[in-house]
């Protein structure tokens, strides 16, 4: 897991978008916008962070990013597939060139021998394409939540690099 706390994350995340001039959209479902709350935890965000997302629902999904209710249908919610049209909806429905979507279970409700609790699906849409990566995370609601926006931020900056 990384090492950096999230705000020093989102440092990092504001200097490299703010010196390429770019935005950063957030398309959430388990953490609820977290993942934009701890962008906007930052004075000056508006110059780097367009919008957030926040898409509980299955409806949501469809309604705000795109996502077709067929594909949620053949794959589940916490899906790559999901997670990929997410993100490519996120950057499709802002005014923003990059963006991270997460779909997951933080529980401690709703896992299954499939899909255990702490299993969390990443999308980042970046100008070289849409990349996405599984991860599964040990702890409470609240850990997983956690893990989930660090991971999510330590992503972006990967491909931001």
């Amino acid at each position: 897991m990384n090492t950096l706390s999230i705000a020093d994350l989102v440092e990092q995340l504001a200097t490299e978008l703010k010196a390429r001039h770019q935005h950063l959209a957030t398309a959430e479902s388990c953490t609820g916008g977290l993942i934009a709350g701890a962008c906007t935890e930052v004075s000056g965000s508006s110059d780097w962070f367009e919008r957030g997302f926040v898409t509980y629902s299955n409806a949501a999904k469809s309604e705000l990013l795109g996502v077709p209710a067929a594909l949620i249908e053949a794959h589940g919610a916490v899906s790559e597939a999901v997670a990929r049209a997410m993100a490519a909806g996120a950057v499709a429905n802002a005014h923003a060139h990059w963006s991270v979507a997460v779909t997951g279970i933080a529980g401690p409700t709703g896992g299954s021998a499939e899909k255990p609790v702490g299993t969390v699906w990443f999308g980042w849409a970046t100008p070289q394409g849409v990349f996405t990566e599984l991860q599964r995370f040990d702890g409470d609601r609240a850990a997983v939540r956690q893990a989930t926006v660090a991971h999510a931020l330590a992503g972006l900056l990967q491909r931001l690099a």
